[in-house]
């Protein structure tokens, strides 16, 4: 059992903001059903080998079917807010046109139960599932698809309204381009690097196009967000060349997209790394000024850290990778092919991913200080392990518990130290469809019995409960009593 390394105790503040997320091809199901389209996500899990067990999200937890039975189970655990995304293709069966009523009505109907049970609604725009129409059309490497998302957000805006209390762009752009485009090991599971820049460029133009339509429908104030994977990546050692490996990747993994949205410009260092893959031709005059747009949190994903030297990396065989994604014969580090990944010491969660909650302060302290005022929320933190409904009922996920402890420890700290983060919300929810994983890893701090639906809230979740209740980080053990 893995053990908490932090104290507990630590109080939060009484406005700060607690709650989960989930996205809609990992929870809806109803694949077919409402006038949805199809995703690029239903034609990658059909892919002979592309996902594990063959698995697929037709039916995933079934949430489309079981909102209020869901949204009580959000209640009894006392979340205060919800994250979850909309699939553009219900929205938008083919990714343009009119807007699919069925679709809007059932995020509609979500909007009203939420707020009905004293539950704010964040809502991201983009969790992965383009229409596979538009994909079909190039996806993200086709410019065009930049001004359908555009188009899309300001539609969900003007049926959603007022209602959402913080509206998300994109989550983790950096998978949607370099493991969908380059690594291809998620959808469309393409694997040209000159396809994933061009995507890096236009999910970049997405961004800055949808906040500024929803704000072009609901008023300038509206709160606007965009949700970062940022890696944390540690140079194995002293040596220059090491140091100067860190800071290549940290140039393809963040830089790329924190540069162009938060201060108006590309990292010179990505040009002279990526010379020999494009010219950056498809960045045309006025974008870095559309995508710079005032954004009223940043939102941050963390889960583990990375090591890296400069060597050259093995050919990946779809096996978990030390760099924490699925590996794949072709890198998604563009332009870092002289970047060696290196083991990480453990503990470690089902995914592989190395359990480092002091990577959770330096990155939100790094972040305090490069964009002083800028108020953070962690929107996705957690782990994944083997869970099991015991005889008694309850899934005793001590790991879990230890993992969620040390890492919203880890946000007081940082805090403590002046960071202005606002929320945190625990990934995930549910068990659910795991992207290339299938149902083999469960994130969930509510277990899910696949065949039968079942839902059990998992000692990781009462700890959670009370968490909120209390506004005081609770003792592990106390999570097998609660």
């Amino acid at each position: 059992m893995i053990s908490t390394t932090r104290p507990s105790g630590r109080p939060f503040p009484a406005d700060f903001l607690w709650g989960s997320a989930t996205a809609s091809y990992q929870v809806e199901g109803a694949a077919h059903e409402g006038g949805r389209g199809p995703s690029i996500w239903d034609t990658f899990s059909r892919t002979p080998g592309k996902v594990l067990n063959g698995d697929t999200g037709d039916v995933a937890v079934d949430h489309y079917h079981r909102l209020e039975q869901d949204v009580a189970i959000m209640a009894d655990l006392g979340l205060e807010a919800y994250r979850f995304s909309i699939a553009w293709p219900r929205i938008q069966p083919t990714g343009t046109g009119e807007a699919n009523a069925e679709g809007l009505a059932f995020y509609s109907e979500l909007v009203d139960r939420l707020i009905g049970a004293g539950i704010k609604p964040v809502v991201t725009l983009y969790h992965w599932d383009l229409p596979q129409a538009l994909e079909d059309e190039g996806g993200w490497t086709n410019r065009a698809t930049a001004y359908a998302f555009e188009e899309y957000a300001r539609l969900v805006a003007r049926a959603l309204g007022d209602r959402v209390h913080l509206w998300t762009t994109l989550n983790e752009p950096w998978c949607s381009s370099f493991l969908g485009y380059g690594s291809g090991v998620h959808a469309p599971g393409v694997t040209d690097a000159a396809a994933a820049l061009a995507a890096v460029h236009h999910l970049n133009l997405a961004h800055g196009l949808a906040a500024r339509a929803i704000r072009e429908e609901l008023g300038a104030e509206t709160p606007v967000s965009v949700t970062l994977n940022l890696h944390v990546t540690r140079a194995a050692s002293d040596d220059p060349e090491d140091v100067d490996a860190k800071n290549q990747i940290d140039t393809i993994a963040n830089e790329v997209f924190v540069g162009p949205m938060l201060q108006g410009a590309y990292p010179e260092r990505v040009f002279a790394d990526t010379a020999s893959i494009t010219d950056w031709s498809f960045v045309q005059d006025g974008d870095l000024e559309i995508i710079r747009q005032p954004i009223s949190v940043l939102g941050v994903n963390y889960y583990s850290t990375g090591r890296v030297q400069r060597g050259t990396p093995p050919v990946g065989d779809g096996t978990p990778g030390p760099d924490g994604h699925r590996s794949s014969p072709v890198s998604p580090w563009v332009g870092a092919d002289r970047v060696e990944w290196l083991p990480q010491p453990g503990p470690h969660t089902a995914m592989g991913w190395n359990i480092e909650p002091q990577g959770l302060v330096d990155l939100l302290l790094e972040l305090h200080e490069r964009f002083p005022g800028l108020p953070l929320a962690i929107t996705e933190n957690g782990a994944a392990f083997y869970d099991t409904v015991t005889e008694d009922g309850r899934v005793h996920d001590a790991d879990r518990v230890a993992y969620l402890h040390d890492h919203i420890d880890a946000v007081g700290e940082a805090m403590d130290k002046g960071v202005e983060v606002g929320g945190y919300f625990v990934w995930s929810l549910f068990d659910n469809f795991e992207w290339a994983y299938g149902y083999d890893r469960r994130f969930g701090i509510v277990h899910v019995d696949y065949d039968t639906q079942v839902r059990t809230v998992k000692d990781s979740g009462r700890w959670y409960r009370e968490l909120v209740r209390t506004r005081v980080v609770p003792t592990q053990e106390s999570a097998a009593t609660l």
